[in-house]
């Protein structure tokens, strides 16, 4: 019964996820534009560069809902509600998220094409960005729970979150995660206004709304590993587990739309520079202070 709520909530927020998006760049609520979207995707005719690499350009979008769901599958959606219970579901879920950087810079190799070239590259540049403070991040989780496996990251947090136990941790994974879904502010490997659409440039009809769906999901899953690491997964009075895990999950993922677009679009270079200067330093003394807490 419990697998049958997340069946039909999950796709659900998805849906409402999508509702948000389009709300937080235009302003209206559009209730029916994923509907829309989505027989758009289907209807319309999937044109395909000439010079094209077949099986980067087939594969990418497949390999970036993939690179999603195999997050999902590690994530507990409630107590005991866990897909594939890994002993080291942390280092797995980092393991799978690095191949979002290979989708990626396969969708802007394939086309042969100038936008979805750069933006590619504009993405490998914000991984070596982001990679060090995420995985610092989720050690410092680790190294309170005593274990890589998520649902002991969850009870860890059964007295105290991580976002007060360690609230640089969280500052830094929750702008990492913004990073790892290009969404705003760091959005550059497709930059709407600048590169054209950038790395999905030259994808259309039906493959278009598989990297939009693939999207997000990934947006799904990373809005889930910030309330299993940082916001206590299940835990909360008075609701079941599963209802507190969807609820935080929706809030982080809602926030994600809303808070992105309120700041200005980072460059590449800029978002290297606050990664060296500010993020990874800060990382290593999130660390430090949660060693320091364990210890006292």
């Amino acid at each position: 019964m419990s697998w049958l709520v997340v069946i039909v909530l999950y796709p659900a927020g998805l849906y409402l996820l999508a509702v948000v998006e389009h709300w937080s760049s235009t302003g209206f609520w559009v209730w029916g534009r994923p509907c829309a979207l989505a027989a758009q995707g289907l209807l319309q005719e999937s044109v395909r560069p000439k010079q094209r690499d077949k099986v980067f350009y087939e594969s990418a979008p497949l390999l970036l809902l993939g690179t999603a769901v195999l997050a999902l599958a590690v994530l507990p959606f409630g107590a005991g509600l866990i897909a594939a219970p890994l002993a080291t579901g942390a280092l797995f879920l980092n393991a799978a998220l690095a191949y979002v950087m290979v989708a990626l810079l396969m969708a802007g190799w394939a086309p042969n094409g100038v936008y979805a070239m750069i933006g590619g590259w504009r993405f490998l540049g914000q991984l070596i960005a982001y990679s060090m403070p995420i995985v610092m991040a989720i050690t410092a989780v680790v190294m309170r729970a005593e274990s890589m496996a998520l649902d002991r990251i969850v009870g860890s947090q059964a007295t105290l979150w991580n976002l007060i136990y360690q609230p640089v941790g969280f500052v830094l994974f929750y702008l990492a995660a913004l990073a790892l879904a290009f969404l705003p502010p760091f959005d550059i490997p497709q930059a709407r206004g600048e590169l054209a659409g950038g790395v999905f440039a030259e994808y259309t009809g039906w493959r278009w709304l598989q990297i939009r769906l693939a999207r997000m999901v990934l947006v799904l899953a990373l809005s889930l590993a910030v309330a299993v690491f940082f916001l206590g997964g299940s835990g909360g009075p008075w609701l079941p587990g599963l209802a507190w895990t969807f609820l935080k999950t929706m809030a982080v993922a809602v926030s994600f739309f809303l808070c992105g677009r309120l700041l200005p679009r980072v460059r590449h270079d800029h978002t290297l520079e606050w990664s060296w200067k500010f993020a990874t330093p800060a990382a290593l003394f999130n660390i430090l202070w949660v060693g320091i807490l364990l210890l006292l």
